[in-house]
């Protein structure tokens, strides 16, 4: 099975990263605990007259090579590379792409190995990029093409109020693959966590 990764939010704890700093940074400031993230965007959940100060963050030098690794994430990709699973860690760059896209690579780098990085795809349209399953933590990763790819949910309490797509986490994954549309073709299941956000 060929599987599509995307890296922030999945692989990466972009949220968590981005929480630190922003509290380091702007004490008096309101945030928004992980927990009650309601939107994709961050900057949906802040208010408007903070957009600047929280795109400086997330779009500086050093930010995404900061991440820690999303708990699980390390070992499950290792497993899925050793059950024989053909697996791409499908990015996309911020529009400000000066740090973010050298950073992506040496993030991959760090914790993957050298070899890994030639495993990357950077895109901003993921609708053209082949594969089995793409694993998001977008509800809605648009483009222009109807996708190969089933989309497969990655669970965030910013996209917990969707329905009617699998949803998986570093703690279900195996299960979930199983029940996934190429699996669905050729034993004839249905995604046991397509209605159970909460994993």
């Amino acid at each position: 099975m060929l599987i599509l990764l995307d890296q922030d939010g999945v692989l990466a704890d972009f949220e968590r990263g981005f929480l630190d700093k922003w509290r380091k940074q702007f004490p008096n400031e309101i945030y928004v605990p992980l927990d009650e993230r309601a939107s994709f965007s961050l900057r949906d959940d802040y208010p408007q007259h903070l957009g600047e100060q929280i795109y400086n963050i997330f779009t500086a030098e050093g930010f995404i090579l900061s991440l820690l690794p999303i708990e699980g994430a390390i070992a499950g990709v290792n497993e899925l590379v050793a059950l024989g699973h053909e697996v791409r860690i499908c990015t996309s760059p911020f529009s400000q792409y000066k740090n973010c896209v050298g950073e992506k690579y040496a993030w991959v780098e760090k914790y993957f190995g050298k070899q890994f990085t030639k495993k990357i795809i950077l895109s901003k349209d993921k609708t053209l990029i082949k594969g089995d399953i793409l694993i998001d933590d977008n509800p809605n990763p648009k483009g222009i093409l109807v996708p190969e790819w089933e989309h497969v949910l990655f669970d965030q309490p910013y996209n917990r109020s969707v329905r009617g797509k699998c949803r998986a986490s570093w703690k279900n994954y195996r299960e979930v693959l199983k029940t996934t549309r190429s699996e669905e073709r050729r034993v004839g299941k249905e995604c046991r966590s397509r209605w159970s956000p909460y994993h």
